[in-house]
């Protein structure tokens, strides 16, 4: 049978056997007038003020976006929040582009995000976790670390937060105050935000919001310094926007968590020999760090011992940016990784990812399909694959005739799970 997954920007179409069981939501279909849905859920939020009657025209605003590996459709909800408060001057504007550990995006990236008229016209910063004198320390976390924020952010009178809301692997859904921590956070927060033990807690994990610590430490953070505002959206696979959230943070966030769940989140009966995952497509699949997240995803329902084969593009590389690369080089093996993660002593920026990889590659083999070089794939520890549709006939000599297999062609906008992690539906 033919299967589409999202990849890249074109898709992937795969001819898989008949047996194969696609896992995926009904597709909702999109607004069809997304501008005045946004509009109105700006005039009637969810437990707050109209957004207009709470800023002052002397106000300085700044408005959190996330990066340039999200598909938040900035481009509608930065010009509506701006068109929403049009007797604020727009020089007393900032947009806050929450890059977290990422890049920095270059003004033609920041067209294709906001769209020509807000670069041309709004004062647009990157956050810059390393640099110290573009931060502001807000406080003290319970979970051991200084709390730096972006200055731009911190000292503007007002403050919004935009985003999307999906699942998320390890902080249960994104969206909502993650916006903003990891996004405008200093690199001494983050690094705790995202040290072994939090990220290695059986409850930092998909669709779970209860007694999450990552989920937790992102919700304190925001209590020191937090938005006025939120407002964000829900996304069907053609990244159209299905559903808007709007008003103060963290009811708002919590009503559009529990709507992504009802949709994103299906049950299993079993476990699968094999499990084949999209990475969302463009802009998500851009690099291999990234794809960590579609083969979180398919652990979730891959058998002790399976397979996962990852679709994910990776048009930027591992990428050459930040330490995902490197760490690689440091240890033989996954359980090597994990055992050197894992040791309190040991502390670089991007861990995080690797050690949610070499979970799953202690669990079940990795085959990457993407434009990468083998060499890059292996460097990586994954196997590489150009030809999806052989691999799963190779993979009949280990599994059987019979092999079960699972597809998550819309990858981690699709959350699986099984009764044994019922966990998440608590």
């Amino acid at each position: 049978m033919k299967t589409d997954l999202l990849y890249g920007k074109d898709g992937l179409v795969l001819d898989l056997p008949d047996h194969a069981f696609i896992i995926e939501p009904k597709n909702l279909p999109k607004m069809e007038d997304h501008k005045e849905a946004i509009r109105q859920a700006l005039r009637n939020p969810i437990n707050s003020q109209p957004l207009r009657e709470s800023v002052k025209a002397t106000d300085t605003v700044s408005i959190v976006i996330s990066d340039i590996t999200r598909p938040t459709p900035n481009h509608i909800l930065v010009p509506a929040l701006i068109e929403e408060l049009n007797h604020v001057p727009l020089e007393n504007f900032v947009v806050i582009n929450g890059t977290g550990t990422h890049r920095d995006q270059t003004r033609e990236e920041f067209v294709g995000m906001l769209g020509e008229w807000v670069v041309d016209n709004i004062r647009i910063v990157n956050n810059h976790c390393h640099d110290k004198e573009t931060l502001v320390k807000v406080g003290h976390s319970r979970f051991g670390c200084d709390v730096y924020l972006n200055k731009d952010y911190v000292e503007s009178d007002f403050k919004i937060v935009t985003g999307f809301i999906e699942p998320h692997f390890f902080a249960g859904f994104s969206g909502g105050p993650k916006g903003m921590m990891p996004g405008i956070a200093g690199i001494e927060t983050i690094m705790t935000f995202h040290n072994a033990r939090m990220i290695g807690d059986p409850l930092a994990t998909w669709g779970n919001m209860v007694n999450n610590p990552v989920q937790d430490m992102t919700r304190e953070i925001n209590g020191m310094c937090k938005p006025d505002f939120m407002l964000n959206v829900t996304l069907n696979r053609e990244k159209d926007i299905t559903a808007i959230f709007a008003g103060e943070l963290y009811e708002a966030h919590d009503q559009g968590c529990a709507f992504a769940k009802e949709h994103a989140m299906l049950r299993c009966d079993e476990r699968f020999d094999v499990v084949i995952a999209s990475n969302s497509g463009y802009p998500l699949d851009q690099n291999l760090y990234q794809a960590v997240k579609g083969m979180s995803a398919a652990h979730k329902i891959v058998k002790e011992g399976g397979s996962i084969i990852i679709a994910s593009e990776c048009s930027d590389g591992l990428p050459d940016h930040g330490n995902y690369k490197g760490i690689f080089g440091m240890a033989n093996s996954p359980q090597e990784l994990l055992d050197m993660i894992n040791n309190p002593e040991f502390k670089v920026f991007d861990q995080w990812q690797v050690q949610k990889q070499a979970v799953i590659q202690v669990w079940a083999d990795v085959f990457v399909y993407s434009k990468l070089t083998d060499e890059q794939v292996e460097s990586a520890m994954l196997k590489p694959t150009h030809n999806i549709e052989a691999t799963i006939e190779e993979l009949k000599k280990k599994y059987g005739e019979n092999m079960t297999i699972a597809v998550l062609p819309l990858g981690p906008l699709t959350i699986p799970y099984v009764e044994e992690q019922a966990l998440v539906q608590k």
